[in-house]
């Protein structure tokens, strides 16, 4: 139901620095309101929590509802004091996990 992650990091960044990040997740969300041809309620499956760390520690978390818009986009920014990894995990209704990383280099 949802596509690979795209997300945006510069590659390298001088100690110290504020980066910005952008990260887009294709994704049709439900609702839980709509109903089928049939009158049957269709289940809710939105993307519910969204987390990005850099070498293991959070940067950024938010918990969504369910009225977040479908492809949901985050830009925020982060300060990078050491080279390392960003890892990026979206987290849908029922388990399903979506995830991505990106390395960055200082100097």
């Amino acid at each position: 139901m949802a596509s690979k992650p795209r997300v945006k990091v510069p590659k390298k960044a001088e100690k110290g620095e504020i980066i910005t990040i952008k990260t887009l997740l294709s994704h049709k969300m439900e609702s839980g309101q709509r109903k089928d041809k049939k009158g049957n309620k269709i289940p809710r499956k939105i993307i519910n929590k969204f987390t990005c760390t850099f070498n293991g520690k959070m940067v950024f978390s938010c918990d969504l509802e369910p009225a977040i818009s479908a492809n949901p986009y985050f830009k925020f920014n982060a300060r990078v004091d050491e080279p390392g990894t960003f890892e990026f995990t979206w987290v849908e209704d029922g388990g399903a996990v979506f995830s991505t990383k990106k390395k960055i280099r200082i100097g």
